[in-house]
């Protein structure tokens, strides 16, 4: 059986007392372009599956050709000649013996009027169209044949490619790799779903399509062979993760359990405010995982609002009791001041110490805290990637807590985890997200994890009326913000850009903070974004948190964390380029105090229809569980998973929708696999995921 690593093009064999036998072969352009694109193993190919095929099976007589369709025929040039009319154009004449068609080239070279000369037979295919002079094609796929050429016997497919690889390259390296890949049956045959065909079958179906192969179920990926593909696809990602959470179960983690009279009842009993009951189971969840001496892996997800950092800091406080420390990385310096502050302000109270950590803090203020981080002194240690830096030593570190997970790349989630591993023990983690999980993305990408819902908001939270205008009604929203300005209410403006750009249209945050510090002269008016010092941030914050001014414009730099209880009003500019789950964060700053509140979503027309989806949306539901589904439908898994995909998706041909069915299927199979057919499952899950499976694991 062929080697699943074999490479793609086999290099000729050096012979004895070649001077150039020692240098490495130089890759042509399309040998590179492939390996970019991750077509490295002949199974890589034999999984580069087409986009969409092209008939060329079948040749149509010039007389019955319809305007709008795409045709092939076939027929001797007539006439072929240069004509310069607004522009220099390549006219063809093409006739069979039913008729004539004019082909139009607007760009072309004189090797192809060459190739197109006065009684050349060309095969031809491309879109009729109806023109002055009958019908024609405008720039056909054309074909040199000789008279009775045999037609292909199979649909043409055509492949997602890239510039430097042509799809004939791409067609024949796959056709090739195709026939010498490993696609043995891993599987035990009473497994497989009853009525689909093998892994092989299903693979030369969809690159090769018999003529009549019904081309909307192989478009739309209804097909058997495509249901196969996806299965095997699914079983390898739940086989992937449940590996994955076997694996962490045989890891040693440090046991925290909750201890009577600690800082965590200290830190309950201070509290201003009474936990939801959500909160309160969510907390027993965690506490009953850091009891264990394996290592918790739980994402704490829930709405904006819910109240997950009074989790976080009670979890914080049960490792701190047990003589552990704990971490809090969040993806923002705003972000993370925000979390620093509110810690503060409930642990120092009660005699710990909290070490903050950032980009910012710099010279002997980040010795100092290093000092502390290292010795144990800081029980708690807040910040952002300045966390996972190498010259970050932990004393103890038990528990790590990564806000707003999807933000982070899998290298830096794993780095805060292994800052432990020096004592052979893993820290616990706990991920927190804003943006809910949907039931079919929780059971694939996140299988491997425990989930804790955060499912009910605390009292006072004020619902957020949501309207959507059209950018033509700027005045009336500046209206709308003197009015919520006298009325001493603040308010944040959100622009997609920080300065002018040349290949995008949009309304920027500088130019936009001029324009309204000059309409609201009463208001002071300030501006934050993601290119100013550290220390400039937040004195901008600092001052509108404190309401020494009332309009913010700033960047998405706001998007979470950000709490300030008078701001009534948002204005989102062009929110059309914004993704579901962003315009839901950016809305779930207001609404945080007694004040009714609203947000206005301004778009510039015409809409796309994922615009359209995403503002109707956001229009009819404040519901983030409801956000995030219709987000799912929109977007796909990508907005949802952050870094952990890294470009490269997981799941490239299923569809967590239309596929519910074989997931559940692949999800119920894969405990009985791994446990009755390790050796199955192990390499089932290398053929699809390769070195992907790591990416699981974070």
């Amino acid at each position: 059986m062929a080697d699943a690593n074999a490479p793609v093009r086999r290099r000729k064999t050096p012979q004895a007392g070649d001077a150039a036998a020692a240098a490495p072969t130089k890759l042509s352009a399309p040998q590179q372009a492939m390996r970019r694109l991750g077509l490295l193993r002949d199974v890589d190919l034999a999984l580069h599956l087409p986009l969409r095929y092209e008939d060329e099976t079948r040749v149509a007589p010039i007389a019955a050709l319809r305007e709008g369709e795409t045709a092939q025929v076939e027929g001797v040039v007539s006439d072929c000649r240069i004509e310069a009319r607004s522009r220099r154009q390549l006219l063809v004449r093409l006739r069979d013996d039913s008729g004539e068609l004019l082909l139009r080239f607007l760009n072309f070279y004189p090797s192809q009027q060459k190739q197109m000369a006065p009684g050349q037979r060309l095969r031809v295919r491309g879109e009729v169209r109806g023109g002055f002079l009958g019908r024609e094609m405008v720039h056909p796929a054309i074909k040199g044949v000789e008279p009775g050429a045999p037609l292909p016997q199979a649909l043409t497919p055509v492949y997602p490619t890239s510039a430097a690889l042509p799809q004939a390259y791409l067609r024949k390296a796959v056709a090739s790799a195709l026939a010498r890949a490993p696609l043995a049956e891993l599987l035990p045959a009473p497994l497989v779903p009853k009525g689909l065909p093998s892994l092989r079958e299903a693979l030369q179906f969809l690159h090769q399509p018999p003529p009549g192969a019904p081309l909307p179920a192989l478009e739309e990926r209804r097909h058997p062979a495509w249901q196969r593909l996806k299965w095997e696809e699914l079983l390898a990602q739940q086989l992937s993760q449940l590996r994955a959470r076997q694996e962490r179960a045989r890891l040693q983690a440090p046991q925290l359990p909750v201890q009577e009279g600690g800082v965590r009842e200290a830190l309950r009993a201070a509290l201003p405010f009474t936990l939801t009951g959500a909160q309160e189971r969510v907390v027993a969840e965690i506490a009953a995982d850091l009891a264990l001496p394996q290592p918790m892996h739980r994402l704490l997800q829930g709405d904006v609002g819910s109240g997950k950092t009074v989790v976080a800091a009670l979890c914080a406080a049960a490792a701190i009791d047990a003589g552990w420390q704990c971490a809090l990385m969040a993806p923002t310096e705003i972000l993370a001041e925000q979390h620093f502050r509110k810690l503060v302000d409930w642990l120092q109270p009660l005699g710990l110490s909290v070490a903050w950590l950032s980009g910012s803090r710099k010279g002997r203020q980040r010795e100092q805290m290093l000092a502390q981080v290292a010795s144990g002194e800081a029980a708690l240690v807040v910040g952002t990637h300045a966390v996972i830096q190498h010259d970050v030593a932990f004393a103890r570190l038990g528990l790590a807590i990564v806000d707003e997970q999807h933000r982070f790349g899998v290298a830096q989630r794993l780095a805060l985890r292994h800052k432990l591993q020096a004592q052979s023990l893993e820290p616990h983690l706990l991920m927190m997200s804003a943006t809910p999980i949907p039931r079919t993305l929780a059971m694939t990408y996140f299988a491997d994890l425990a989930v804790s819902t955060l499912d009910e908001l605390p009292p006072g939270r004020t619902p957020v009326l949501t309207k959507v205008f059209t950018d033509t009604r700027r005045d009336e929203v500046v209206a709308r913000i003197r009015d919520a300005v006298t009325q001493g209410r603040q308010v944040y403006w959100v622009c997609p850009l920080v300065e002018e750009s040349e290949h995008l249209d949009l309304q920027n945050a500088t130019a936009t903070h001029a324009a309204l510090a000059a309409a609201l002269p009463e208001a002071g008016v300030g501006l934050l974004h993601g290119r100013m010092p550290a220390a400039e941030k937040a004195a901008v914050m600092a001052r509108f948190t404190q309401g020494q001014m009332q309009l913010l414009v700033a960047t998405t730099v706001i998007e979470v964390g950000v709490d300030v209880p008078s701001a009534s009003l948002m204005v989102i500019e062009h929110a059309e380029r914004f993704g579901l789950a962003q315009l839901h964060q950016l809305r779930g700053r207001v609404g945080r105090g007694v004040a009714a509140s609203a947000c206005v979503l301004l778009y510039t027309p015409p809409l796309s229809a994922t615009g359209k989806a995403r503002l109707r949306a956001m229009a009819e539901t404040s519901d983030g569980f409801e956000i995030a589904r219709r987000d799912l439908e929109i977007r796909g898994p990508g907005e949802f998973m952050g870094a952990r995909q890294s470009g490269d998706a997981l799941l490239r041909f299923a569809d967590l929708h239309a596929d519910e069915a074989l997931l559940q299927h692949a999800r119920s199979l894969a405990p009985r696999l791994l446990a009755e057919h390790p050796a199955a499952a192990r390499a089932h899950v290398e053929r699809w995921l390769a070195g992907r499976a790591e990416f699981l694991k974070a």
